[in-house]
């Protein structure tokens, strides 16, 4: 799976004003920014994420899934934390 294809989905699939994504094939980092994670917990957050891509996980397209999730806010706050 191509990491384009999972900003794809993620894009077509939730609110989401970002989606960055960088892998190697089969492990992937997705980092996602929108307001829907405002009052999520970390694991809500996690299992927003997992939800349009679990046919890809299920089929082994993605093997292994690191995600960020992240309001406008946070994201703006981390960006510039890490240089960004």
């Amino acid at each position: 799976m191509e990491n384009h294809e999972i900003q794809t989905v993620l894009m077509n699939a939730l609110p989401l004003q970002e989606v960055h994504v960088t892998g190697d094939g089969s492990h992937f980092q997705v980092t996602a920014v929108g307001e829907l994670f405002a009052d999520m917990s970390r694991v809500k957050k996690q299992q927003t994420i997992y939800g349009p891509l679990m046919e890809y996980i299920s089929d082994n397209r993605i093997h292994a899934l690191s995600i960020k999730a992240y309001t406008p806010t946070e994201w703006e706050r981390d960006r510039k934390l890490n240089g960004f």
